[in-house]
């Protein structure tokens, strides 16, 4: 089975960029990796070369190893990236490689922690999901859940299956016969920009969670989950290690992101580091290199040191 590897970033998102990266090849990855982007190019891509021979204007294309390429291509809807999600992963698969069986999402903050082939099967059972921490029990009748039916029904759709828990849409996999769910997807947040105030341009409503769309991919991803009519298959919190006892990814989420944290700074105030922090700073060194050893080591020190100061501190 043939399956890609895409991903969206700015700014200095590039640093999670390459962690995900050195943590798919560490993990069996060999091929080809699509990263859309606004902005310039980070300067450890600097040897990317324009390839013409992709169907995208302006592609850049970076050799990291004999095995392993990376395909930037530059990104010019106006709109936010998260809002961008299900219409690039479309035109990966309709305009770009059309003879790929799947493609796996992950957002630019998460490193891979089990053998790449774990994705693959995983994807081979349905669109592949993780649940939020935050939120993550919200049965059949939660109100936010009665809004979102309402929603799909603007679109003549039903709902489908039973889900209970809210999913984070940091990641998704789905096979070429699923793609119905990318199509889903898409319409729901055009209907919610037209009909609920959603705002393509940016990342979330506002601080009200009582919004239909506070967060405006993720919620439009979970009302596709309901109602798509391709399988799916789901994994609690720990798939992002916001649980302990995770074995597939370590998910950044928040602010600041592992690479602009101060650590011991952070554990005096009773922030001890995350599993994402740690797994970071484990991918940052290789194949692509953003910095130098001496830097890598006293990051892993500092996090070593913090965790220890956050045996006796811990934030109330």
């Amino acid at each position: 089975m043939s399956v890609i590897v895409c991903t969206l970033f700015e700014n200095h998102y590039h640093y999670g960029l390459a962690a995900l990266i050195n943590s798919l090849y560490a993990k069996g990855y060999r091929g080809e990796i699509y990263a859309g982007y606004k902005g310039n190019l980070p300067q450890w891509a600097e040897n990317a070369k324009p390839n013409s021979e992709i169907n995208w204007l302006n592609a850049n294309t970076l050799n990291v190893s004999e095995d392993l390429q990376i395909h930037f291509l530059p990104i010019e809807a106006d709109v936010h990236l998260a809002n961008y999600k299900p219409s690039f992963m479309k035109l990966l698969f309709t305009n770009m490689r059309t003879d790929i069986d799947g493609i796996v999402y992950f957002d630019p903050d998460i490193v891979i922690k089990c053998k790449w082939s774990f994705f693959e099967k995983w994807i081979g059972y349905g669109v592949a999901l993780v649940h939020e921490i935050i939120s993550n029990d919200m049965p059949q009748t939660h109100p936010i859940r009665k809004g979102w039916i309402e929603v799909a029904q603007k679109i003549n759709r039903e709902v489908t299956r039973t889900i209970n828990s809210y999913i984070n849409s940091g990641f998704c996999g789905v096979l070429r016969k699923d793609i119905e769910f990318l199509y889903l997807w898409e319409d729901i947040i055009n209907v919610a920009a037209v009909h609920y105030d959603l705002n393509k341009n940016r990342f979330i409503h506002s601080q009200d969670r009582s919004n239909l769309f506070f967060a405006h991919d993720q919620d439009a991803f979970n009302i596709a989950a309901m109602c798509c009519n391709c399988p799916v298959s789901e994994m609690g919190p720990e798939g992002m290690d916001f649980l302990q006892g995770g074995f597939t990814m370590s998910h950044a989420i928040g602010s600041p992101k592992p690479w602009n944290k101060k650590y011991l700074i952070s554990s005096f105030k009773g922030i001890n580091p995350t599993m994402a922090d740690r797994g970071f700073w484990a991918y940052s060194t290789s194949p692509i290199r953003c910095y130098s050893d001496k830097t890598v080591k006293i990051k892993r020190i500092s996090i070593s040191a913090a965790g220890f100061i956050g045996r006796f501190y811990s934030k109330k």
